[in-house]
């Protein structure tokens, strides 16, 4: 459940979070192997449990019970988690091609991706028919057609397949919407529901029985049922059957027939067959590679053909993990031997499911509560996962005092996030010892610190300087380069400066020399990115090796002589804005102890990687009196330095500020960064200490950003229009946070309350 010390000898990549995928991450969370390392590429970091989605249709499951969160999954096998669509393969290199990143290099490859849906045969499907695969995108799309069904616009709803998953989900989707839009006053009577089966009828591969006992119930659900004619046609509001042109008139029409492979795998080089899946032999490594593995529904299965289903996706797991293991061990691979008769429980949108196996058929309640059964015990493996326990720091050494021994504990996990900063004290202490050389043409440098120095050169412009280094506070090092350079490039947005250009400062992990070329390729290519379109030229730099992968940049800018901001220029009766919601800190802490949900983290990476560029511009243009970036010293740091610099105070609304999705549940689970400790020694600032410590968000005020949003004093007749000019410009969650009051006596600057208008009391500020 930890990282390997040792440096990577092999690169396993899989592609696509599926059912067998699951199961080989957590194989090797429980069994690392030193030297491999995993990656995982997924665009679902919640991947959807095929059994359960009917019933989270039904409305009987909720969202997390029905998904596999990935990214404590992930955090568990040691694997690092990209999120993106996989587009292509160059096997002759080895190497993954995505949509929205450079190439990952891979010594073995397992795809598990699933299938799409099959509307390319059929005129219209692809224009007209929403499909339920891709699972994720159908979610969204069920979404909206449950929204029009609630508001009236469609009252008939008609479902094209009559497999198993067809009528299934079409039984659930009839339960949920009859059940909302009575709940919402509507008549569910109105509302109708057809099931197009085909011309292999309904459920073809399942003994009569079965098939009987879900003939009735449809029937008692007024479903209408339509065999022996298939689709030819799908027109916009209507289906076209058969030859002659039968229309059935629909105003939603849902497509579940026999899917089709990803389209990009007939493209690759790999054994595929007539339609495109890739074949499999009994060990499931892909015919003619003994480099790439496969399962799930992207396979055809040699000898013999196996229906797709998540049950074999499921069974093939362990095989799948035994195999990839006995391929880098140089063991001997296992065959799959799928089941002839596999046991099958397909639910009808209640409490009530049907079971088949062996010619043998049950129905009832209790074959219900027994799927159910089945289904969350399959999940709890994946979703219950042992929490991710702070690295033991060993005994404490002999010469450790009573006060060392508090923080020893704390020493052993250390995020890397906010920077990787020395906290804000230690770091004044040794700052304010130091006594530079002197030089005229310092402006602001340690004397007067500010969030970059600025030297005077002689011209129109001034110069100013900053410089930013960390390590990786994520396993993404195209995305962590992207973030490393927002970061340094943000303290130079903070004085009103244009970057110019910037030196970058690499560290690499020892290893193998195409392992360090790959990830140093992926981290530099994304830092290089942010720098291009800051118009800042990457002029050089230096590498070097070390423990950890690490990457910070030495940034300068110019400015105007009479445009250059501080963060002593805030006025009584300013209105603050922040441009980007805070909580980095807690949800990296919280990754690292695998407690936050993937799409949490996924959410403060992509604030992490947008640029401070355009708030800075807009702030700016709307008269700015002072700015900053709010970084490692977390929110109230950053902004008792503005408070102290302009000699004012400052009132905060906690409701109003901006959190990532996730940051109020790490808060509420005490799950903090480990620079948060540090932070919290500025608590001094606060009024009324006792008070708003009762306030549940008030540790978030302390939690330290990396690559954070900008903070400025803007006056306050134009501070509604700035928030609506930064949302519209992409920084969706800018606020007015609060206000700049006079100094009063009090020793504590930063007021704080729970609620309110942030900027009540203006008017006697104003006179």
């Amino acid at each position: 459940m930890h990282r390997a010390a040792g440096p990577v000898v092999k690169d396993v990549v899989l592609v696509g979070a599926g059912h067998a995928h699951v199961q080989v991450l957590r194989r090797f969370g429980m069994r690392p192997l030193e030297g491999v390392r995993l990656t995982l590429i997924t665009r679902e970091l919640h991947t959807p449990y095929s059994g359960m989605l009917p019933g989270l249709i039904a409305g009987r499951y909720a969202f997390d019970e029905a998904h596999i969160d990935t990214g404590p999954l992930a955090r568990f096998a040691a694997a690092r988690l990209y999120p993106d669509e996989v587009v292509g393969l160059d096997l002759a290199r080895r190497h993954v091609l995505c949509r929205h990143r450079p190439p990952v290099p891979y010594d073995l490859l397992s795809i598990n991706i699933g299938s799409r849906p099959n509307t390319g045969d059929v005129p219209g499907a692809e224009t007209h028919a929403i499909p339920v695969k891709p699972i994720d995108g159908f979610l969204a799309r069920f979404a909206a057609l449950k929204a029009r069904v609630l508001a009236g616009r469609s009252r008939h709803v008609l479902l094209v397949g009559g497999g198993a998953g067809g009528v299934e989900l079409l039984l659930s989707v009839e339960r949920r919407l009859r059940r909302e839009l009575a709940a919402a006053g509507g008549d569910d009577a109105a509302l109708r529901f057809t099931l197009v089966a085909g011309r292999n009828g309904l459920l073809p591969r399942f003994p009569t029985a079965f098939r009987r006992r879900f003939a009735s119930v449809l029937a008692a659900r007024r479903i209408a049922v339509h065999e022996g004619m298939d689709v030819t046609a799908v027109e916009a509001g209507a289906v076209v059957l058969g030859e002659g042109g039968t229309r059935l008139a629909a105003d939603e029409i849902l497509w579940t027939t026999e899917a089709a492979p990803a389209r990009w795998l007939a493209e690759t080089g790999l054994a595929v067959d007539a339609r495109g899946f890739v074949r499999v032999d009994a060990t499931l490594r892909a015919i003619g590679r003994e480099d790439v593995f496969a399962a799930g529904d992207t396979i055809a299965f040699d000898p013999a053909p196996i229906p797709r289903s998540g049950v074999h996706s499921v069974r093939a797991g362990p095989v799948l993990a035994d195999n990839i293991r006995a391929v880098l061990t140089g063991g001997r691979l296992r065959r799959y031997r799928p089941q002839r008769d596999a046991l099958s429980i397909v639910g009808t949108g209640e409490p009530h499911a049907i079971a088949t196996r062996n010619g043998i058929t049950v129905a009832g309640a209790w074959v219900w509560r027994w799927k159910d059964r089945i289904d969350r015990r399959f999940m709890r493996r994946f979703n219950d996962l042992p929490e991710m326990a702070e690295r033991a720091a060993g005994p404490a050494p002999p010469l450790a005092d009573t006060e060392a021994l508090p923080e020893i504990p704390a020493i052993a996990m250390r995020c890397g996030g906010c920077g990787a900063k020395i906290g804000p004290t230690v770091l004044a202490r040794v700052l304010g010892a130091l006594e530079p050389a002197p030089n005229a043409d310092v402006l602001v440098g340690l004397d007067a610190p500010d969030d970059a120095a600025v030297v005077d050169t002689g011209g129109p412009r001034l110069a100013v300087h900053s410089v930013d280094h960390f390590r990786a506070i994520i396993d993404d090092p195209f995305r962590f380069g992207m973030i490393a350079a927002n970061h340094a490039l943000g303290d130079l947005y903070a004085m009103g400066a244009e970057p110019h250009t910037a030196l970058a400062i690499a560290t690499l992990p020892y290893g193998r020399e195409a392992k360090v070329e790959a990830d140093l390729a992926a981290m530099m290519a994304g830092a290089n990115a942010v720098l291009r379109e800051a118009v800042c030229a990457l002029v050089g730099g230096h590498t070097s090796e070390g423990a950890e992968l690490a990457l910070g940049f030495a940034v300068n800018g110019l400015v105007a002589r009479d445009r250059i901001l501080r963060k002593g220029g805030l006025r009584p009766g300013d209105a603050l804005v922040l441009a980007k919601p805070i909580g980095t800190g807690a949800l990296l802490a919280g990754q690292m102890r695998g407690v936050a949900r993937a799409r949490w983290v996924e959410a403060a990476i992509a604030q992490m990687c947008v640029s401070n560029r355009r708030a800075a511009a807009l702030l700016v243009a709307h008269g700015a009196t002072a700015m900053t970036d709010v970084t490692g010293f977390g929110l109230l740091g950053h902004l008792l330095e503005m408070t102290r610099a302009s000699g004012v105070d400052a009132h905060l609304v906690m409701e109003r500020i901006p959190l990532l999705e996730g940051a109020r549940e790490m808060a509420a689970r005490r799950v903090f960064s480990s620079l948060q400790p540090q932070n919290l020694r500025l608590r001094r600032a606060v009024r009324d200490l006792a008070a708003a410590e009762m306030l549940p968000l008030y540790p978030l005020l302390f939690d330290p950003q990396t690559a954070g949003g900008l903070l400025a004093g803007v006056p306050a007749d134009r501070a509604e229009s700035c928030v609506a000019a930064l949302r519209a410009a992409g920084y969706g969650c800018a606020a007015v946070i609060g206000r700049v009051a006079p100094r009063s006596g009090a020793i504590e600057p930063v007021v704080l309350r729970d609620c309110g208008d942030p900027l009540d009391g203006l008017g006697a500020v104003s006179a």
